[in-house]
């Protein structure tokens, strides 16, 4: 097993680039490979689970040069993918796996989705379903519900509403609403249940207006693609910095006195987990915002303890929980079961692994109450369990002056490939 030591720090100062964002990343890249029309991608994030997408669309058939470290040039489709025929390996990516298992089931091909075992472990039911209202061929390879999956060719009625869950992952609404306008038909869709994630959904209906589909909305339970639509090239896009990679080093501008600048994300970012920073604010971190930059900072004293309904920052709330060890009381973070479908199930790992540097915590269904200790448990060892969050949002403990070891500090490259280096950047005795 590798680990990483992680020295004792009291204070975090400094500027840090973003990587790109993984979200924004592999839904513009399929966005582009659909499209009529060549596309330049500026700043696409380098890392596992996009390699997992440029692999399938290869695959596919799709023509990808690489121009620079994170720009890429796609040659688009115009919404038939050449190869008709493919075994595809998405890895543990579920921004790859379930965009183009909709994008495939309308897409008269033979196909087989598979991954790594959590992955086979993660539920796409909701979406097969919902698929399998306009018609479309899959079948379970494995487990029903769940990943490997055999797509075949069918014959595609979108003339009825397509009704899907919303409480599960906002994933499957985005899938969905990515694949519809290959039919060049008008089709609506409505959405049972509360829509977790919204914030998502809306990065997916910015991206699909730049490349040229306004989704029409009636609230967050219908939206309707109109006839005709079909994707066209912008040209050139630029990929947003990642704003929950930002998260990390933001809280630590806000526990180790700062400022913590990142660049790639301002106060205009398209993405939900940038009110992550409003958390940090009611925390009593003092929040600053530019154009292109977000800076953070302790106000002084310890953050304040916080009673918080996380379901618009799901991937940022995580960083919350390790900030919660440095708050004067209790945190309660409210609304976060989408955390037991990820990468791990997230509330167990973060419960067991917060209890290994000494806080109490009370696991719930659907929430986490942190309480934080006195003092932290110096030399605990905290296992990732495969998850590139775990790993990160661990490496806050350091800043509360002790030692942690991170288990397996590899699996950032999930996201961020070179996350403890870039950590290191801004940490100081």
């Amino acid at each position: 097993m590798q680990t990483l030591d992680l020295k004792p720090t009291g204070s975090a100062s400094g500027e840090i680039v973003l990587p790109g964002s993984k979200s924004i990343s592999n839904r513009t890249l399929l966005l582009a490979a659909l499209a009529e029309g060549d596309t330049g991608i500026h700043d696409l994030l380098a890392s596992d689970d996009v390699e997992r997408m440029l692999d399938a669309l290869r695959l596919l058939g799709v023509e990808l040069n690489q121009s620079g470290e994170r720009d890429w040039h796609v040659k688009g489709v115009a919404g038939v993918f050449p190869v008709k025929q493919a075994d595809l390996f998405m890895g543990n990516a579920g921004t790859a796996i379930r965009p183009l298992t909709a994008a495939l089931a309308l897409s008269s091909g033979h196909y087989r989705l598979s991954g790594v075992p959590r992955m086979h472990e993660r539920p796409i039911a909701d979406l097969v379903d919902a698929l399998r209202q306009t018609g479309a061929n899959i079948t379970y390879l494995g487990n029903a519900g769940f990943p490997p999956l055999l797509i075949e060719p069918a014959s595609i009625d979108v003339s009825k509403p397509i009704r899907i869950r919303g409480d599960v992952s906002s994933q499957f609404l985005t899938a969905l609403l990515m694949a519809l306008p290959l039919t060049g038909k008008a089709a609506s869709i409505e959405v049972v249940g509360e829509l977790i994630s919204k914030p998502y959904i809306e990065i997916t209906l910015n991206l699909m207006q730049r490349f040229g589909v306004t989704v029409e909305r009636n609230g967050w339970q219908g939206f309707t693609v109109p006839g005709g639509s079909a994707y066209q090239s912008p040209g050139e896009i630029y990929v947003e910095g990642d704003a929950s990679s930002a998260s990390y080093f933001l809280a630590a501008g806000a526990i180790g006195k700062g400022p913590v600048r990142v660049h790639g994300i301002g106060r205009n970012s398209i993405q939900g987990d940038v009110r992550f920073c409003q958390a940090l604010a009611l925390m009593g971190a003092d929040i600053r915002y530019g154009d292109n930059w977000i800076e953070a900072s302790a106000a002084g004293g310890k953050l304040k303890a916080i009673d918080l309904d996380c379901n618009h920052i799901p991937d940022a709330a995580m960083t919350l929980a390790t900030a919660a060890l440095f708050a004067d009381g209790p945190c309660r973070l409210r609304n976060i079961a989408s955390w037991r479908v990820k990468e791990t199930d997230r509330l167990s790992a973060m419960a067991t692994e917060l209890r290994k540097v000494g806080a109490c915590v009370e696991e719930g269904a659907d929430y986490l109450v942190i309480t934080p200790p006195a003092s932290l448990t110096p030399g605990a060892a905290i296992d990732t369990y495969d998850d590139h969050r775990m790993a990160m949002c661990f490496s806050l403990v350091a800043l509360g002056g002790v030692p942690v070891t991170i288990n397996e500090p590899g699996c950032v490259a999930k996201t961020f490939p070179d996350y403890f280096e870039r950590f290191a950047t801004i940490t100081h005795d």
